[in-house]
Parts: structure tokens; sequence; C-alpha cells
């Protein structure tokens, strides 16, 4: 155990299956993440994980083959919640005390919130953790294959609103990203899809994973920059409702 409390978590964890066992496009992703650092993915500083009194969270950061090519699962938080209401997220949440890893958080909790079979999940590694300063969660991002896809859905709409299997092509798609002006002074990537307006935290992650599979679109130069407001309306114009 670490002086406050939290067992200290390896960088990365080693694929848990072959790249043979893994679709091409995501086999770069797996071969980045072993061995991975804080410094090597780019955290903003706010985001860096100082170890003081933060409790341990976990997201699934869950990818698929779909139709329209690679996926990632998204959700939407329900709007009645105290924290993050009706923001875009990935399936996760805090770690429990029965929990072995990160990556048994995190697929406990996706199993929760969107009825994801665990047994078709291949978990690939995970990022370094990054920290939520408002709520002081340490938050590991835990990369997976979503080897045999099945149904989800929203399991009880007092946490989520809406789950999402969203196609990478669809975040790439011309006009679907900005930059963001939020409260405080923040500024991060955006993107508009669905309807859904992905920022934050989110993003950041979303952004940096995708990059370190090379299976991201680089920010355009003079990509606009939008205050929250603008980016809600921006979303609601791009799908017809608006996720906030």
């Amino acid at each position: 155990m670490s002086a406050t409390g939290r067992a200290p978590h390896p960088p990365s964890r080693p694929a848990a299956v072959p790249d043979a066992g893994l679709p091409v496009w995501l086999r770069p992703l797996a071969a980045a993440l072993p061995g991975l650092r804080a410094e090597d993915v780019g955290w903003p500083e706010h985001r860096l994980d100082d170890g003081a009194d933060a409790r341990d969270a976990a997201v699934l950061v869950l990818f698929a083959d779909g139709p329209a090519g690679p996926e990632v699962l998204l959700t939407e938080r329900a709007g009645t919640l105290r924290q993050h209401s009706g923001q875009v997220a990935f399936p996760g949440g805090r770690a429990d005390p029965g929990d072995a890893d990160p990556a048994a958080t995190a697929l406990r909790e996706a199993a929760e919130e969107t009825g994801l079979d665990p047994a078709g999940v291949d978990v690939v590694g995970q990022v370094p953790a990054l920290l939520l300063s408002h709520s002081r969660h340490a938050v590991t991002p835990v990369v997976a294959h979503w080897r045999a896809p099945g149904p989800v859905g929203v399991r009880d709409p007092a946490e989520v609103s809406r789950v999402e299997r969203v196609p990478l092509a669809e975040l790439h798609a011309p006009g679907a990203r900005r930059r963001l002006r939020g409260p405080g002074g923040y500024t991060g990537p955006a993107f508009a899809v669905r309807g859904l307006l992905v920022w934050g935290f989110t993003a950041e992650v979303l952004v940096r994973v995708l990059a370190l599979g090379a299976l991201d679109v680089p920010e355009a130069p003079g990509t606009p920059e939008l205050t929250l407001d603008e980016a809600l309306r921006w979303a609601d114009e791009r799908g017809g409702r608006v996720s906030g």
C-alpha cells in the first residue's frame, strides 16, 4: 500500500491476448500500452495523479469491429446525477473493495451500466491513471477489445440515459471536431456525434488513446474554439439533440 492507503497499480497491463487474437487495426494500440508512462501520454498537468488521498476508479475504453468499421462504446450520464449530469462518458466508476485491479472495476461497472457481458471482452492494457481534481478520483482508462459483441443498453435510467456504439469514422468526419473553452479556463478537444457532445475527461482520453494506436485524425490547424454553450448548440445542430 502507498502512504495514501491506495494500492499502487503497475503503469500498464501486458496484452491479455496475442496480437493474432486482435483485429489488425487494434494491434498498434496493444503494442503501445505495455510500459506506458504518464509522460508518454501527455496528460495536462492538472490531470496528473499526485497520489494525495485520491480514490481509485476506472473506465472501459472498449473497441469493436462494427458494420461501419472500428467503433467505441460511449454512454450518456443521466441528467439527474449530482456530478457530470448529462455528459458523455466511458462506462466505469469507483473501485469496490473486491475488485482485483482497474480492469475488474471497469468491466464490473460496464456490466452494471450497459449490460455488457465481460465474457466477450479481452483486456488489451491500460493507460496511466489521470486525476479528476474536483472529485479526487484517480481514473485508470482500461483499453479492451469487444471480441464477441452482444446487446447493450440502458440498465438503470437513474445512472445512464443512453448507450451508443460510435464508429470512429463519425468522430473523424468533417466538421465533427472543435476546441472547447469551458468553465474555469478549461480548454480541450470536443466531438459532436449523434447529437452527443463529447468533451472534457472523455474527449481527452479518447484523443490520446486513438493517437497511441495511430487511429486518430490530428486536429486541423485553425479548428474553431467554442464556449460550452456554443458547443452544445453545435452538437444539437449536427445531431438533432443535445447532451451536455
